[in-house]
């Protein structure tokens, strides 16, 4: 997935009904693969970008990362609810810039989003139709570690988007002051399956 095309990306976008943005530099297309493994705590999914750089080249990057909330919120959910699982879509100006937790710079959700309650409290990723619900629910996108990486989510994520390691995330983020420069601080995020690359 690392080595992920960019008019395979393209295709996928297009096949859902997305809005893909293949003309503008640095405009970025932000995305999340979420693969088929429902076992939570390992950082086994995907954050991307693609874009068009400065010698309009298209380029299409992939990081390791979770799309889930970890063990420990999974267990000890903060809401009575249980705890919220993004559900995959294309969320329009969604994010922009502000301080995860009040500590450092990430993108922050900003409009509402949908989410499914996973309330059974085991290390089982449940994403259950029935109890989707939507709103601001801080559905962040930010690092792990600061000083590198980390091996599992655990506290990590109760939810959000988040990038294994801090290196591949600050080169996400610098990506993203370059969009801001060029097209405001307004940021689409959009969540896909691996089985939406079946075929392509």
């Amino acid at each position: 997935m690392a080595s992920l095309e960019y008019n395979i990306l393209e295709k996928v976008f297009e096949k859902k009904g997305y809005i893909f943005h293949n003309v503008g530099r640095f405009q970025l297309n932000i995305f999340g693969v979420r693969t088929k493994n429902k076992v939570a705590d390992s950082f086994d999914d995907w954050i991307g970008v693609a874009y068009i750089n400065e010698k309009n080249e298209s380029v299409c990057e992939a990081f390791k990362a979770t799309t889930d909330a970890g063990t420990y919120w999974l267990k000890n959910p903060m809401k009575k609810n249980g705890t919220a699982l993004l559900v995959p879509n294309q969320y329009l100006r969604a994010y922009r810039f502000g301080y995860h937790r009040g500590q450092y710079l990430a993108l922050l959700q900003v409009k509402e989003m949908k989410v499914y309650r996973d309330n059974n409290k085991n290390q089982i990723l449940d994403y259950n139709q029935a109890t989707i619900e939507e709103g601001l629910f801080g559905i962040n996108i930010h690092r792990t570690n600061p000083l590198a990486f980390a091996k599992n989510v655990y506290k990590w994520s109760a939810g959000c988007q988040v990038f294994q390691r801090t290196s591949e995330f600050n080169y996400f983020m610098e990506l993203c002051k370059k969009h801001k420069k060029f097209y405001g601080n307004s940021f689409t995020y959009t969540l896909l399956l691996e089985e939406d690359f079946n075929g392509l």
